[in-house]
């Protein structure tokens, strides 16, 4: 039988060792490769960007952290993922929406960029080629600029297209996505103007002009916004818009002066400043 001395320093020990194992499995460091998710509201949706991102630390990024002509998890850590909330084309090819991993292989003048259909995979080990949803290659180009942290952003956003770029020391590698909405759009346009009132007629028009469906529409829809609408001053100058899209100089010309005095009546300094240079634009047409 243990003395009462006995079991109490028994007791203080297992009580140390629980604490140092407690501070052990709470303790956060630093970590070497971060995390990194990025999420970009595009199109009707969004793309989420999963990723760690190393960096080099007086190393070599290609040829060396990453070799030439190998499978890469195009990241640190688990596998790079990137999700589409909606079908999107990637490089001129069809991808329906998902989450898929992402890996490359790099090369010295070229890169292959993979989206895989399993994204739960931690690494290359698990990579199935015939589970490829998409394959296609890039050109890289090289910067003046360094870069020493890999970076994985999304660059030249319009309304349903960007680029997915990747940059790491001096390389850089990008792909476009497009996003399918073009479907989408014309039913909702369909459902939107079905009520008798409130009809979003100016949303209807900006999208048949910016995507260049048919201007009689657009040119009707934004005539019915003005009526909603008698100070839209940015109304008016989508009309005059149109209108010299349609190529109606004289029309156009009325249109851009109406939004012009609406807008210093408005005090909107960025639409007195568009529609001066519409009506130069014009003039210079004309």
């Amino acid at each position: 039988m243990k003395s009462p001395i006995t079991l109490t320093l028994s007791l203080a020990l297992l009580t140390v060792f629980a604490i140092e194992g407690s501070v052990a499995q709470t303790l956060k460091t630093p970590a070497n490769s971060p995390t990194q998710v990025l999420k970009q509201n595009f199109a009707l949706g969004e793309v989420v960007i999963d990723y760690s991102r190393p960096s080099l630390k007086g190393r070599t990024a290609f040829g060396e952290v990453v070799p030439f002509d190998k499978l890469w998890r195009t990241g640190a850590n688990g596998c790079t993922k990137i999700t589409f909330t909606e079908n999107v084309s990637v490089e001129g090819h069809a991808l329906a929406a998902g989450t898929y991993s992402l890996f490359s292989i790099p090369g010295q003048k070229e890169w292959t960029i993979i989206f895989n259909k399993n994204a739960k995979q931690s690494g290359t080990g698990s990579y199935k080629q015939e589970e490829d949803a998409l394959r296609f290659n890039v050109p890289v180009f090289m910067s003046k600029e360094s870069v020493e942290t890999f970076t994985i952003e999304m660059t030249n956003m319009r309304q349903t297209s960007a680029q997915v770029e990747l940059s790491w020391e001096t390389t850089r590698v990008a792909f476009s996505v497009v996003a399918d909405i073009d479907s989408v759009m014309m039913k909702n346009i369909d459902i939107a103007l079905s009520p008798e009132d409130k009809r979003p007629y100016f949303a209807a028009a900006s999208y048949y002009y910016d995507n260049g469906k048919d201007l009689g529409k657009a040119l009707d829809w934004v005539n019915k916004a003005l009526e909603q609408n008698p100070k839209g001053f940015f109304i008016a100058h989508l009309k005059a818009k149109i209108l010299l899209k349609k190529g109606d100089l004289a029309g156009a010309k009325a249109a851009a002066e109406l939004s012009l005095a609406l807008a210093k009546d408005a005090k909107s300094d960025d639409y007195v400043q568009l529609n001066t240079k519409l009506l130069a634009s014009i003039v210079k047409k004309g």
